[in-house]
């Protein structure tokens, strides 16, 4: 039998299509309960490398590597600002070449039973009426162990000052042009779909985590030094509300400027930012960590219907 055109629209439509209606049209009423991402088997085995200070105060810091096993259905990626636009040229062309290499880790993950949450701050209205922005706001709300901050600065007594100076923004194009009203949809080769979420709002983030019975998530995204780090659903407050943290270090990228100290490529910038993440918040893994599990431990499922429940 045929599908009906409302079925179409709700289960068939890619989210390119979505996207072109959404601003134009409620697509799905918001209080209609949309079905949760089912809760299956299976565990990633995390190559995690973190920095340490031993020796003291006038010590060595030490990379240390060491495998982190993470259930799939206690386990999200959060992807932070992959905006199709940046009013910094160069900065949009980095994500540009990230952008299809984070679809093919994203969508490898989902398909392990990942959730994915898409954060394009301040572009969320372009989601208002899609299942993916329903299903977050549905989310019950919980109480967090602490405050939610609207954006968690630099704090001194947690880090170090940061290993770049990014004071004056970080651009590094030739000569900087101011660029209002760039487009804010999240970058067009990440693709939204199954049980995926939508939402900038820290507190909302923590809700469907929560619903979900996360307890493990993954950022990715940029900026690495500003946004990744510093929004309501960046590292340091994921941290800071007790969720064990990681950063894809291989899928993020910071806005530095050679021109600024301390007077390194830009590759290099953003590598000293990873670093102090390791030393200071949490460790780092590679994309390609998500995309398969420990043999044998995905074999059958779970009580049916979505973890938390």
């Amino acid at each position: 039998m045929s599908q009906s055109r409302r079925q179409f629209l709700k289960h068939g439509v890619g989210v390119s299509t979505l996207a072109l209606l959404a601003d134009s049209q409620p697509l799905f009423a918001s209080k209609t309960a949309l079905p949760l991402r089912p809760a299956v088997r299976g565990t990633l085995r995390l190559k995690s490398r973190r920095r340490e200070l031993r020796g003291g105060k006038n010590g060595n810091v030490v990379v240390l590597a060491e495998p982190i096993d993470w259930k799939v259905s206690e386990t999200a990626i959060t992807i932070c600002d992959m905006w199709a636009d940046h009013p910094c040229h160069q900065a949009a062309i980095r994500v540009d070449a990230m952008a299809p290499r984070m679809n093919r880790v994203v969508s490898a993950a989902r398909g392990l039973g990942v959730t994915i949450v898409h954060a394009p701050s301040s572009g969320i209205k372009f989601y208002k009426d899609t299942p993916f922005r329903q299903r977050v706001l549905a989310a019950p709300a919980v109480k967090p162990p602490v405050p939610i901050a609207s954006w968690c600065a630099l704090s001194p007594k947690d880090e170090a000052p940061l290993p770049i100076d990014d004071g004056d923004g970080g651009c590094d194009d030739p000569v900087s042009r101011p660029k209002p009203g760039f487009d804010r949809h999240e970058h067009p080769a990440i693709k939204l779909t199954g049980f995926d979420g939508v939402s900038d709002n820290g507190q909302e983030v923590y809700n469907f985590f929560r619903q979900l019975g996360i307890r493990n998530v993954v950022l990715m995204g940029v900026h690495t030094n500003m946004c990744v780090l510093g929004r309501s659903f960046g590292i340091r407050q994921m941290v800071r509300l007790g969720m064990n943290v990681v950063l894809a270090r291989d899928l993020t990228d910071a806005m530095y400027d050679p021109r600024d100290r301390p007077h390194v490529s830009h590759t290099r910038g953003t590598e000293m930012v990873v670093e102090h993440i390791e030393r200071y918040w949490c460790p780092s893994i590679l994309g390609g960590d998500l995309m398969t599990v420990v043999a044998g431990t995905d074999s059958g499922t779970t009580t049916a219907g979505a973890a938390g429940r």
